[in-house]
């Protein structure tokens, strides 16, 4: 601990920044961790209860059970069981609007981790160069026989740039993993809303045909 306090201190003022930045993204990557899993998104309870609709009572067992539970696949199921009495075409659009809506909760906090990949190599960058503008300025007043105040300089300059370039690598390969992982829980949200529609299409058709008779 007694080293990395060290380092701190000799990185200079850029070091508040990127700290900082590092906090953010831990907290992102953690929380991201956390609620975009597979189980968690898409419920293996709530996906044997679709595939086994085949009639009227079935959806009124689905509806009783995401009564008092919450989440992004849990959400649109809810709103095209909702708007089930509806034509295909209004069912569908219905699942789409929620949909863009549920998408925005699975990408929140990816673009903070983007912008801290982007943002803190240049807060590194920008502590490189004022640790060689005291440097240059050590140079100026003492001349080059200053070695140990020559070295604080080029200290603060690579810390800050190590610092950032050490947030900035792992904050980018989160991102692009969980860019990746909500793709996939998008697609997998759609799969299981198409066959939800397939379903209530052919119970609505089966109540429409006994009504007839």
């Amino acid at each position: 601990m007694t080293g990395i306090w060290e380092m701190i201190l000799k990185g200079g003022i850029m070091m508040i920044p990127l700290i900082f930045t590092s906090i953010v993204g831990l907290a992102v990557v953690i929380e991201r961790a956390y609620f975009l899993r597979n189980r968690r998104i898409i419920r293996p309870d709530v996906v044997d209860l679709i595939n086994h609709i085949e009639k009227l009572e079935d959806i009124e067992e689905v509806v009783e059970n995401l009564s008092n539970n919450d989440g992004p696949f849990l959400n649109i199921v809810r709103v095209a069981l909702k708007n089930r009495g509806r034509p295909r075409d209004e069912i569908k659009e219905a699942i789409i609007d929620q949909g863009r809506q549920e998408a925005r909760v699975l990408e929140k906090g990816l673009t903070t981790l983007e912008t801290v990949a982007g943002i803190s190599p240049l807060l590194g960058l920008l502590g490189t160069v004022l640790g060689m503008i005291k440097v240059f300025h050590v140079i100026t007043v003492q001349g080059l026989g200053q070695t140990q105040s020559l070295s604080g300089g080029i200290s603060e300059a690579l810390i800050t740039t190590v610092v950032g370039l050490s947030i900035a690598i792992p904050a980018l390969v989160a991102y692009n993993y969980f860019s990746r992982k909500v793709e996939e829980l998008v697609l997998e949200i759609e799969k299981y809303s198409n066959q939800l529609l397939e379903k209530l299409g052919r119970v609505q058709s089966r109540k429409v045909g006994k009504a007839k008779k």
